[in-house]
């Protein structure tokens, strides 16, 4: 495997990107919605400004669960069978580069456009909220930015892993828009439903373990298990063991979810 072809497939990507002002409108949506659930997430209760990292913290998990897995799959789900699409995949190959150095300068590419979109308009809410916040509040808010980067990067390797499968864009654009219901919405509802049915029976660590399988799940226990307060606001922490709520496992088991599913694309890759 060579790096050169990798880095310029990976370039090519990402200025394609910058040229379409993909990451400046991600940025901004980010922006715009983190501050203004930092500052009116309180409204309801009559309570306008920022109240607390915690708080803000907790309302911007809900957020990025919905917004960052939709954005990722978006953006990668065309990436190969998009070039197949234009005729273009077959030329490609044809020069000296490997399917795998292809798929992973796509990947590349989109993964950085992607991280430096959700750090921009994450860090614009710190850079504005900063005053009211002490260093243990900036640490925790850092551990949440770097937590909402893995959890596009996963999707974005789900997003490669489906346009190797698929041989159209409508189809695979379908696909995309099948795994966000998945994951987002349909995952925690079954893992309710299979609660419920066995009579609990399936709970403690069996059920902790089962929602290893959803990213969307890893990355809100990578935010309740970072801090005490949070942890109360959500039900996960009551069946969480401690020793899976450890960030370094959860890290490990979203870096999984980013590894797996393009070596899964890789195996699948057809011309």
């Amino acid at each position: 495997m060579e790096f050169t072809p990798i880095l310029t497939v990976a370039a090519k990507e990402f200025r394609d990107r910058i040229r379409n002002r993909w990451v400046l409108a991600i940025a901004l949506v980010f922006a715009v919605f983190s501050l203004v659930i930092a500052w009116f997430g309180g409204a309801q209760q009559g309570q306008v400004g920022f109240r607390s990292i915690e708080f803000t913290i907790a309302s911007l998990v809900s957020l990025v669960i919905y917004l960052i897995p939709l954005i990722s799959l978006l953006l990668g789900f065309d990436a190969i069978v998009g070039e197949r699409e234009r005729g273009s995949l077959g030329l490609l190959l044809a020069l000296p580069i490997t399917r795998l150095e292809l798929l992973l300068g796509k990947y590349l590419g989109l993964a950085l456009a992607l991280t430096l979109s959700t750090l921009a308009g994450f860090g614009a809410v710190a850079v504005v909220l900063w005053k009211h916040m002490n260093a243990a509040a900036l640490y925790h808010y850092g551990g949440f930015m770097l937590s909402s980067v893995l959890l596009g990067l996963a999707f974005l390797s789900i997003a490669l892993l489906l346009s190797t499968l698929a041989r159209e864009r409508t189809r695979a654009s379908g696909m995309a828009i099948a795994a966000w219901f998945f994951f987002v919405l349909v995952f925690d509802l079954l893992l309710l439903g299979l609660l419920v049915s066995t009579g609990g029976q399936v709970g403690g660590d069996s059920f902790a373990w089962l929602l290893m399988l959803n990213p969307t799940d890893v990355f809100r226990i990578l935010n309740v298990f970072s801090m005490e307060d949070v942890r109360t606001l959500y039900g996960l922490a009551s069946v969480m063991p401690e020793s899976l709520g450890n960030p370094l496992t959860m890290g490990g088991v979203m870096l999984a979810w980013i590894v797996f599913p393009l070596l899964l694309a890789n195996w699948r890759f057809k011309p």
